[in-house]
């Protein structure tokens, strides 16, 4: 089992299309393909790696500026882990190499210096869920069907980091409900609980509204956007007075994107930014 991003994965302005994941980039706007419909897009460990690989390696020069993640088929965004990939597990030392795996490549799309969107429909479960948990917007169609039935399935375990993640998200109490109970989450509960943004009645239509958002997201200055991700990430972990974020307020104030924003607005016409 490989347990870190390919050394041959493809940068992010690199088109991939290697059957199960497909990525191209549509109007600056990088779109991730689950393309195993046939199996409700469940995941390989390859899948994991390049989707970690392509976050990593999002420029900075504007030519991607957001990331949309979407499964193909209509029926799933991703419905976990290719469970027949776990037949050869016999030893501990691969059930810790494949959750240290998995943490290493959730860590990757949250830390994606672009805003990631995860247009969700139908079964959203497992490893999809924990993918769609890393973005930074969910939006999903009302057929989604989110959880982690794991207590039912495989009778594995989510590593702390991944806990930690959902907890954040979700609070613990309904992080323990679904595990426990093992029952997935529709489409106007994720909405009252804030899992995802706004529910649209069928897939196709999520999609479009992404893809929409996602070109929209040019016209936002990327240094707020990529700021205020990286300083939500460290308080998850650590308190206010903890977060060392002097260095970054001190390049945002000097960004030539922070004179732009204040002489676009001063002038009355839309700011050009640059990221720097």
């Amino acid at each position: 089992m490989s347990t870190s991003p390919s050394p041959d994965a493809a940068t992010a302005t690199t088109p991939i299309d290697e059957g199960d994941l497909l990525y191209r980039i549509e109007d600056g706007v990088g779109i991730i393909t689950f393309n195993r419909p046939q199996a409700r897009n469940a995941l390989t460990f390859s899948m994991y790696e390049q989707v970690a690989g392509i976050c990593s390696s999002i420029p900075d020069d504007g030519s991607v500026h957001a990331l949309v993640l979407h499964g193909a088929g209509g029926k799933a965004f991703a419905a976990g882990t290719d469970i027949s990939l776990f037949r050869d597990f016999t030893t501990p030392e691969q059930g810790i190499a494949y959750e240290e795996a998995a943490d290493r490549n959730m860590s990757a799309i949250e830390a994606c210096p672009v805003p990631t969107i995860a247009a969700i429909n139908g079964a959203c479960t497992g490893g999809g869920a924990g993918i769609a948990a890393c973005c930074d917007l969910r939006y999903t169609s009302a057929d989604l069907k989110f959880g982690f039935p794991i207590a039912r399935t495989l009778g594995n375990c989510l590593s702390a980091a991944t806990l930690a993640r959902l907890k954040t998200l979700m609070g613990e109490a309904r992080v323990k409900d679904l595990i426990i109970t093992s029952r997935l989450m529709r489409g106007d509960e994720a909405l009252r609980v804030g899992l995802v943004s706004e529910v649209f009645e069928t897939g196709e239509d999520c999609l479009t509204h992404a893809m929409s958002l996602a070109r929209d997201l040019k016209g936002h200055a990327p240094l707020t956007m990529r700021v205020t991700k990286t300083l939500l990430h460290a308080l998850r972990d650590q308190a206010p007075g903890d977060v060392d974020d002097e260095a970054m307020i001190a390049q945002i104030y000097t960004s030539a994107d922070f004179k732009e924003g204040m002489d676009a607005f001063l002038t009355k016409r839309k700011p050009q930014w640059r990221g720097r």
